[in-house]
Parts: structure tokens; sequence; C-alpha cells
């Protein structure tokens, strides 16, 4: 892949917008290309600033009071179309207030743990629609291990749980946001286990998981370093392979 391919593809992929063969081809090109990856960290930056909570702002009490009562004036006189001024605000409050709160209610604003949560989820579905779930396929822990070393920062620990029903499929590297993790892979009966492993000092995935579409994410401190598991498994085997992974819920 040449840049020129690459930097349009770059905001589709931080919207998680791309299959996972384009996803993985763009990673790769980023890996060794300072200039995009700089981009990326650039379009990454700009995201986040624009959902800034301090940038959404409310309508002033005496405009929102205006125009009820002139709504109000307006159904008690149905002969009487709605003053010009009044259908022009009354619009502008409309695509300002849903654009904002659909903004808001995606990503929370600025909140990182919910930008991360949206990532891991995303990340999970596309893993689940390739191929195959991970990059490297072991379930030899002394395999997967070295492989992360020199494709992240630190490479986590890995442990095998085959003998109680959690077995090690293997891993893979993946990006929640700009940032790159290491991805551990499991499988529970039919269901796929990814845990996300997050830089040491990360603070984003500090408190409660979620629920989306079935599918399950909590978050546990994790050898001094915050993970992501994330599964349609059930609640309780989830909990029970947390205890396993030696895991302590953040939330």
């Amino acid at each position: 892949m040449q840049c020129e391919s690459a930097r349009p593809q770059l905001e589709a992929y931080l919207d998680n917008e791309l299959a996972r063969s384009d996803a993985r081809e763009l990673e790769s090109h980023v890996d060794g290309c300072a200039d995009c990856r700089a981009a990326l960290d650039r379009l990454d930056a700009l995201r986040r600033a624009l959902r800034e909570p301090s940038l959404r702002h409310a309508a002033p009490v005496a405009l929102r009071e205006r125009i009820a009562a002139a709504a109000n004036e307006s159904r008690a006189t149905t002969r009487r179309p709605a003053p010009a001024w009044l259908r022009i605000a009354a619009a502008l409050m409309v695509a300002f207030g849903a654009g904002g709160a659909s903004v808001y209610l995606w990503r929370s604003g600025a909140d990182s743990r919910a930008e991360l949560t949206h990532d891991a989820f995303a990340s999970h579905w596309r893993a689940l629609a390739a191929v195959s779930p991970v990059d490297v396929v072991s379930s030899d822990r002394h395999t997967v291990k070295p492989w992360f070393a020199g494709k992240v920062a630190q490479a986590p620990t890995v442990r095998d749980f085959a003998d109680r029903g959690f077995p090690l499929v293997g891993g893979r590297v993946d990006y929640l946001g700009a940032q790159r993790v290491p991805v551990l892979v499991y499988r529970h009966g039919q269901h796929i286990i990814d845990v996300f492993v997050l830089p040491p000092g990360s603070d984003a995935g500090r408190g409660a998981g979620a629920q989306q579409a079935g599918y399950t994410l909590r978050f546990i401190a994790l050898d001094g370093q915050t993970a992501a598991i994330v599964s349609d498994t059930d609640a309780s085997e989830l909990a029970d392979f947390a205890h396993l992974l030696g895991g302590v819920p953040t939330g």
C-alpha cells in the first residue's frame, strides 16, 4: 500500500468503517510509514478535541421562552402560520440539538473510557467477521508472547486455560483509537474472548463495563495494567474467565 491510497482511509479506519482485511493492510503500512502514522495521530487528536463537552452550548433561556410562547400562540391561532423567524429558529435548534446530542451520546464527549469501549467492541466484531480472529495461531503461550515482542511497547503475560475450558487460540495486534495494543484471544465453546491489554499507566479502562448487541465488555486490572475483556459468552462464565486471568474488576 502507498501513502496516496492510505491517507484517504485513515478517517474511515478511526471510525472502524474498514473491513478487517483493509484495516490490517492499512495498519501494516502505518507501522512502517512515519508520515502516515503522524497523520493518524493528528486525526485522532482532532477527533478527541471535537468531542470536548465545552463545545456543546445550550440555547439561552430567553430564546427558549420566546420560542415556546410563540409556538403556543401559533397553536392557538391555527389559521395564522408561525412567523418565519420562529420556523428558522426552531429548525436551527432541532438541527443543532440533534447533532450535538448524537455526538455526545455516541462517545460521551471526551470520555476516553467511552471511546475505548466503542473501539474495543468494533475491533472484536471486525475480528469475528475476518477469516481468522488472530494474527498468530497457537495454543502455546511460549509462542504467542515472543510474537508480540517488537510489535507493541510491552508484551503481555500469556496464559493458557485449556484445562478449565478456556483454551488460548493465539494473539493479534490491534488499535484502540490510534493506540496500538496486544490482544490475547481465547475460546470458550463456540465463543471467542478478546483480551485487550492497555499500556502501563493507562486509566481509560477504570470503571464499569458495558454491553452492546449481546456482547459484554468488562475492565480488569491485570499484572499492573488495565485489560478490557470482550465476548458474547455468558456473564457468569466471563466472570470465571476473568478470575482465571487473575484480574481484579476496576469498577
